[in-house]
């Protein structure tokens, strides 16, 4: 990166240890960083010309000094618009709702992975210059669903978990594919809870967060002494996973050397730990995620194709969010109600325009970011419904569609919710549902009455006790 294109981050932290981590992570993507030891130091620099010149600050939370909330709430009053990342070892959600009221951009929990701290630098950096993305909340709302609960009725959606349910009734390896966000995680979660190994230890490992020097150790194990640093003996994910299920992210982000391995692995049942001279023989199940084909990548030449053969016994392909718009209303709903679960949080509903501008958005963050902007806008909203005016970032880059409201009754013409996000009373959907067919079938009562599955003295009936005119 050139010179000019450098930028400054200021981290407020007293460990030594995470500072030299966090600068030299930094560093790689073209960031430059200062050091505050204290919540006094930060904000005394922010007047410096270096403190000027800030595009991003990263607050550990147990910094010396003001509480982090606090500190983040001083820091925005006096540079509002600079992105404050929060940096904490905490995974609870209460603490998520607390930053993010008091100005928090992002929220990363430790230990940190060098591609989630980059992406959520760059992302809070290009935050004021870009308004096709939303920002994502790292904090999850998240627990192992069974394949009927989850939301969707899109064929695409229905036709994967059809296979996904098959495939846990089953032993073989499973292959997940589907774009980051639409859900590869929950999808392997619920095949390892309704399998035969669901009491069994379930892991996860990440291949894209995971440094290329330390995979095959991290997956295999290593025996003590087996390379500089390796005082004891580390057992690797696949043993810890024995007798249960082991998955892999980003599959498609191994390398080629870590690949020939783990197909010799597969093929024989037994693993080679590092700076071993013998092999054990593992019974662990393999569930495969990965955010691009792979049977593209293997005509490109870039993965294994014994490999892809052998892992993709059973395939799952997730649609991505844009292809099933029509779940967008109901997956709202549920996170809205797994939101208010969360400690700090309330019940909310949410209006009929909101519904419409979520709908007409194309997602590219899929699921995951569907859920985190409404987890951002719950946090702030002050009704009892979520508006418009809490989803800021989707009405300004929706300011070209004539009416949001037009892409939720499209084919549909009947509203089902109030404005306050609660259900209207059933008679007045009745009438409403009897009102399109009168003006659909143009005034003709026996088609009417037929299409809508009653009698003609049924209609007239329900006319007269809505209070409907026909010829209307």
């Amino acid at each position: 990166m050139a010179e000019d294109e450098t930028r400054l981050l200021m981290l407020i932290d007293d460990e030594p240890a995470q500072c030299r981590l966090v600068a030299a992570l930094a560093s790689k993507a073209g960031w430059r960083t200062i050091f505050a030891r204290d919540s006094e130091t930060a904000i005394a620099m922010l007047g410096t010309q270096q403190g000027m010149m800030l595009d991003a600050i990263i607050l550990d939370q147990w910094v010396p000094g003001d509480e982090a909330a606090e500190l983040i709430a001083e820091l925005k009053s006096r540079r509002p618009a600079l992105p404050i990342l929060m940096l904490t070892t905490s995974t609870s959600p209460l603490l998520a709702v607390e930053a993010m009221r008091a100005g928090a951009t992002d929220y990363l929990i430790k230990p940190l992975a060098p591609d989630r701290l980059i992406a959520a630098l760059n992302a809070a950096s290009e935050r004021q210059d870009r308004d096709d993305e939303l920002q994502p909340l790292t904090e999850k709302i998240s627990s192992p669903l069974n394949f009927d609960e989850m939301i969707g009725s899109a064929p695409a959606f229905r036709a994967a978990l059809a296979v996904a349910a098959k495939a846990a009734r089953g032993q073989g390896h499973v292959m997940i594919e589907g774009e980051t966000g639409v859900g590869k995680e929950m999808f392997a979660r619920a095949v390892h809870a309704t399998s035969p190994r669901a009491k069994m230890p379930l892991r996860l490992m990440n291949i894209g967060s995971t440094p290329a020097n330390q995979m095959e150790s991290l997956l295999f194990g290593h025996e003590q002494g087996a390379f500089p640093g390796a005082f004891d003996r580390q057992i690797g994910h696949i043993q810890r996973a024995e007798n249960g299920t082991l998955v892999i992210d980003e599959i498609d982000r191994m390398p080629a050397e870590i690949q020939d391995k783990l197909l010799q692995t597969l093929t024989t049942g037994e693993i080679q730990p590092v700076g071993s001279n013998h092999s054990l023989r593992i019974d662990t199940r393999y569930i495969f995620c990965s955010d691009r084909p792979i049977a593209e990548m293997v005509k490109a030449g870039d993965f294994s194709a014994e490999l892809h053969e052998l892992i993709s016994q059973q395939r799952i392909c997730i649609p991505p969010l844009r292809d099933r718009n029509g779940d967008i209303a109901s997956l709202a709903r549920h996170f809205l109600s797994r939101i208010a679960d969360q400690p700090g949080m309330r019940p909310l509903g949410i209006t009929q325009d909101a519904l419409a501008l979520l709908a007409a958005y194309h997602w590219p963050g899929n699921v995951r970011q569907l859920q985190t902007t409404l987890f951002r806008a719950a946090i702030f909203a002050d009704g009892d419904a979520l508006t418009t005016a809490e989803l800021p970032h989707l009405a300004h880059m929706m300011l070209d569609v004539e009416s949001p409201a037009l892409a939720t009754h499209e084919g549909i013409g009947v509203t089902l919710y109030a404005n306050d996000g609660n259900l209207r009373p059933l008679e007045a959907i009745e009438a409403d549902v009897i009102r399109l067919a009168i003006g659909h079938y143009r005034g003709k009562m026996t088609e009417v009455a037929r299409r809508l599955g009653i009698g003609r003295s049924t209609l007239y009936r329900k006319l007269s006790e809505l209070g409907i005119d026909n010829a209307a």
